[in-house]
């Protein structure tokens, strides 16, 4: 109940149309509860157990009141009178009840996917403050499953279940409250039996909970596998390995298999169990209620079958809590799995302090930055001055951290040690959106979404006018290929851009970039996954995104950063030799070795 407590809060702004909700409720159960104990009466006029005519006094149950005006009515009137009288009230009382009903489901329904929709924001506003470290150590399937399926569960096993929680205590406390005055020794004996009941369907709705975290995280590995096989559908088919990546799946679909059926064979169970508990119950207080009937202390025949009928009215919501309470143990497994993405903490925000900068005015300056993956030392020592304007090329071998070290400038992730500095400012310092919003980049991995290309091209521009995504895709030499489209900029990219071409999603990237017109640019290896001609296109667009700006290139290809100011060569996380490109050649060093492997003249 304490993790529900978490969900109720959702529900605080809420607070009037929840007072309403409790008060149709309330009124709803009341009715009922007329319509049952006009049960008395009915027997009264059918079976004239009438003993002459009493009149209604305040001291009289709400059952002996109605018994003695409807006794009235048939020494006034007739039976047929009297019996309509009834029949009315019952019609009557039950419209009433089914209307409250009504509407407090009609209040509490809006209030249920309201708190699962502020659920689903605040999930997925999580997923995309958190830094890119994090994404590296989660599997992706499983985050995925915690969006939506978890999501999904927490909505059928406990969302669905929340008026229960509401509406059957109400129910239990009003029904039992009339069954004490009615016969608080038949009560208090009831009490007696309920208990047991209720420990041994808690100890099933217990063991629920454990299977049921299995199950979300079996599910989550399952999304992973078929995620990865979507993604990778070309080397599955052209290594023939489909049987290998179906086994896979069928190994992880057949364990969900085995534990839903654990889960739902011990859930079902809550159900009959409490059923056939209330029958028990029931035989043991008709046994002892014939007793009290039959001693002549008052408590008629009539009221005993009243008193039985508000007793199966107290077995149905406790029929409903014992599976609610079930359905509850299998969705707060769910709701565990939510929490520990909400609770996972981001280092990368702003300080109370944070400093707000809105240009770039002289130079980035990287002092002993240390960068550490837990145990693992990627970067260790790295001294560097960039000043504005200039072009600074990373090189060196795979691994060697250039792409960890062009990440710190923008803080997808934080130095372990040292500082790096924009004008003398610690990064740290600085709000984290305006200092990105100084950074472009282009990566090897072009990365689209699916939308239309004028929408990719306006990513975190802030709607951009036609003329000048235009423009920026004129220079990026995207803007003939668009036009060629059926559609122009309207085009949708597909699936991680996959109705375009290598070249044709690297110009659109490249296209975001101009639009966005960062002072600062970081190029990871943008054409090296490009075919020559290709290469020579986008290159072309590179050299006019580069022109006046500040640039940190990584390149595998050395004959693109020829010309850059400073070359930085990379070595097992240090920088091992630096220089211009001609510097570097005659040193006869590791870039030199590199240049003679790539026969760059």
């Amino acid at each position: 109940m304490k993790k529900i407590s978490r969900l109720l809060k959702y529900l605080a702004e809420y607070k009037g149309k929840i007072i309403l909700y409790f008060a149709a409720n309330l009124m709803g159960i009341l009715f009922g509860l007329l319509t049952i104990i006009m049960i008395g009466p009915v027997l009264q006029v059918l079976f004239d157990v009438s003993k002459g005519a009493v009149k209604p006094t305040p001291d009289m149950g709400i059952q002996q009141q109605l018994t003695a005006y409807i006794n009235g009515i048939m020494l006034q009137q007739d039976k047929m009178t009297a019996l309509a009288y009834v029949c009315i009230a019952l019609v009557v009382f039950t419209i009433f009840k089914n209307l409250f009903l009504y509407i407090a489901l009609y209040i509490l329904n809006p209030l249920r996917n309201a708190v699962l929709r502020r659920l689903r924001n605040d999930l997925f506003t999580k997923t995309l403050s958190l830094p890119i470290g994090f994404f590296t150590e989660e599997r992706k399937g499983d985050l995925i499953s915690r969006m939506t399926n978890d999501i999904n569960e927490v909505e059928l096993s406990i969302m669905s279940v929340l008026e229960v929680f509401i509406r059957e205590p109400l129910s239990i406390i009003i029904y039992i409250g009339v069954m004490i005055s009615m016969n608080y020794q038949l009560t208090l004996f009831l009490f007696l039996f309920l208990p047991v009941a209720g420990i041994i369907i808690g100890r099933i709705g217990k063991s629920l909970r454990k299977s049921s975290n299995t199950a979300q995280e079996q599910l989550g590995a399952m999304m992973e596998v078929i995620d990865e096989s979507l993604v990778g559908m070309r080397v599955l088919k052209a290594f023939n390995a489909e049987t290998h990546q179906k086994l896979r799946f069928m190994k992880l679909n057949n364990m969900l298999f085995r534990t839903r059926n654990y889960i739902a064979a011990r859930r079902e169970l809550a159900s009959p169990l409490s059923e056939t508990m209330g029958i028990i119950v029931a035989s043991i207080i008709l046994w002892f209620g014939g007793r009290i009937v039959f001693s002549n202390t008052g408590f008629t025949g009539p009221m005993f079958i009243t008193y039985i009928g508000l007793f199966w009215m107290v077995i149905a919501p406790f029929k409903n809590l014992s599976s609610a309470f079930s359905n509850v143990q299998k969705g707060t497994a769910a709701l565990d799995r939510i929490e520990q993405l909400l609770a996972v903490e981001n280092a990368i925000t702003d300080l109370p302090n944070a400093v707000s900068i809105k240009s770039f005015n002289d130079n980035i300056t990287l002092k002993n930055v240390q960068f550490a993956y837990g145990d693992k030392q990627i970067l260790n020592g790295i001294d560097l001055t960039i000043k504005k304007g200039k072009t600074i090329a990373l090189v060196g071998a795979s691994g060697a951290g250039k792409s960890t070290l062009v990440d710190l400038i923008p803080r997808f992730h934080d130095v372990t040690a040292g500082e790096i500095l924009i004008d003398g400012v610690n990064i740290k310092h600085c709000k984290v959106d305006d200092l990105r919003r100084l950074i472009g980049v282009v990566s090897q991995d072009p990365i689209l979404f699916n939308d239309t290309l004028y929408n990719n091209i306006t990513l975190g521009t802030g709607g951009a006018t036609q003329e000048r995504v235009e423009e920026a895709a004129r220079i990026a030499h995207a803007d003939n290929f668009i036009r060629q489209k059926s559609e122009g900029y309207e085009t949708t990219a597909g699936d991680r851009g996959a109705r375009l071409s290598g070249g044709e999603r690297q110009r659109i990237t490249i296209a975001r970039a101009v639009l966005k017109n960062p002072p600062i640019l970081i190029l990871d290896e943008a054409t090296s996954s490009l075919d020559t001609e290709s290469e020579r296109t986008v290159q072309d667009a590179i050299n006019k995104l580069m022109q006046n700006r500040t640039c940190v290139v990584i390149a595998h290809r050395l004959s693109t950063v020829q010309h850059a100011d400073e070359i930085i060569v990379m070595e097992k996380g240090k920088i091992a030799e630096r220089g211009t490109h001609n510097e570097l050649l005659a040193a006869g060093g590791i870039y030199q070795r590199l240049v003679a492997m790539q026969q760059v003249r």
